[in-house]
């Protein structure tokens, strides 16, 4: 069999985060930090200073903007020849207030009109966006509009005729859909999933599970029959559901300079050991990457293998 282009291809929306100082609400703010953010993509860059090859599709405005965000995923590596350009059209922000105890963390979403929205199954490069090992796909792209979840549904559909492992992350964003259509549009990929990631409280949002961690993870494994169950829950867990049983690990606490991407990042080394055929390791790195992540500001991070003992791609070293 030919050798497939890409260790891992994904489709996503690119976005730009502006976060306020901590302290502040959006509202008083007179500052916001800048960077470019999609999950899909945060995927796509840890993969690829990994050393795999991955593939990153979505579509942007042309402009300074579209480039600011296509910059830093190509400084990592990514593939972005399959990315679909729009002329005159806005690009995806949102706005983080990152709180502190007892106050939450808030997303302030400003998604619409953006050419990712109404960009069709027609305007994408299958041939080449299938070329790979392994498509990774999340809820959050299901989420935006109708045709954006034509397009993840086109996606899982055309992989599993090729005979492409899919990788779902469910992902479930409560303030772009509902549970009840998020269940509508994942579910049947969920069945097409060889590996599943799934939080403890989205398992309950989308799919109605509830339970312990083990029992929850038990009763995706059972519900969608995935070769691989992986289940986070804060600081309880991650778990991991395979064939040999369920594996729960024991989560390390660290200091939190910044939130988002600490999950891509999990979500990127665990992949690194799906592709490397050692999925029980992976989750350990996922936990390392996941470590590193938390402690340094930006929705990409910027890693080295050495500094988080992962073996770069290929096999693995014992």
């Amino acid at each position: 069999m030919a050798e497939h282009a890409y260790d891992l291809s994904t489709i996503g929306e690119g976005q730009i985060r502006l976060t306020v100082r901590r302290g502040e609400r959006l509202m008083n703010a007179r500052s916001v930090l800048m960077n470019p953010a999609c999950s899909e993509a945060n995927v796509a860059g840890v993969l690829a200073q990994l050393q795999r090859r991955t593939l990153w599709t979505s579509s942007l405005p042309e402009g300074d903007l579209g480039e600011y965000i296509l910059s830093e995923y190509r400084s990592v590596g990514v593939d972005l020849s399959t990315m679909v350009r729009k002329p005159a059209s806005r690009i995806a922000l949102y706005f983080m207030e990152p709180g502190e105890p007892p106050m939450p963390a808030n997303v302030i979403y400003d998604r619409e009109y953006t050419p990712f929205r109404s960009t069709g199954i027609e305007d994408y490069d299958w041939d080449r966006m299938l070329d790979t090992r392994l498509l990774f796909l999340t809820g959050i792209t299901a989420a935006l509009t109708d045709t954006t979840a034509q397009v993840v549904t086109y996606a899982a559909e055309q992989a599993e005729k090729r005979g492409i492992d899919i990788a779902l992350d469910v992902n479930f964003r409560s303030k772009l859909w509902s549970g009840d259509q998020a269940r509508r549009v994942l579910e049947p990929i969920a069945h097409k999933a060889r590996i599943l990631f799934c939080s403890i409280k989205d398992a309950k949002s989308v799919f109605g599970i509830e339970g312990t961690g083990e029992e929850v993870c038990e009763q995706l494994y059972q519900r969608f029959g995935n070769e691989y169950i992986v289940s986070t829950n804060h600081l309880d867990g991650p778990y991991l559901r395979t064939s040999k049983g369920i594996k729960k690990y024991v989560t390390t606490t660290v200091p939190v300079v910044d939130r988002p991407g600490a999950g891509d990042s999990f979500v990127a080394a665990t992949l690194h050991g799906f592709l490397s055929n050692d999925v029980e390791c992976g989750v350990r790195w996922g936990q390392r990457a996941a470590e590193y992540a938390l402690t340094h500001m930006g929705d990409l991070t910027r890693i080295r293998a050495q500094e988080l003992d992962i073996p770069l791609g290929g096999d693995i070293n014992r």
